[in-house]
């Protein structure tokens, strides 16, 4: 069974480009749908209930915000992600990655991982907690840091 599907699950660090592009590439291979995720939980947003898709068409008040929505347009565009594909959600990572997934039938989610080792990886990562709760494929990409 060929994915049918794909979502590229993206944090804004020096590696989203590359974890973006695997994606893009696998869509391609598959002849798949592409989406794009970047999940806000760093910064606050005190009246905004866990679990809001941020809209990325209405501006705010919140310039940290509106840069985090450019940025995140920006990725989507070189990728060709169509508006209907794009999540920018506030909220918990792994929940918010997890349940767009169920809600769009998405096959495979592609995201970064550190390769923790010892007690950090005892707490966890956030593409750890994914691989254990989504429904679908989840893809880590190993990222070397340097």
């Amino acid at each position: 069974m060929n994915y049918q599907h794909i979502m590229a699950s993206i944090d804004f660090s020096d590696h989203s480009q590359y974890i973006a592009q695997k994606a893009k590439n696998l869509a391609t291979v598959y002849s798949s749908k592409l989406s794009l995720i970047h999940v806000l939980d760093n910064i606050p947003m005190p009246q905004v209930p866990y679990g809001t898709v941020i809209s990325l068409t209405e501006n705010t008040d919140s310039d940290y915000l509106e840069a985090e929505k450019q940025k995140f347009i920006q990725i989507a565009n070189q990728l060709n992600v169509t508006d209907g594909c794009r999540w920018l959600v506030w909220g918990n990572p792994k929940q918010e990655i997890t349940h767009i997934a169920d809600q769009n039938n998405v096959d495979l989610i592609v995201m970064g991982s550190h390769g923790r080792h010892g007690i950090a990886l005892l707490l966890g990562s956030t593409a750890n907690a994914v691989l254990h709760h989504a429904k679908c494929d989840v893809l880590a990409v190993r990222i070397k840091e340097h």
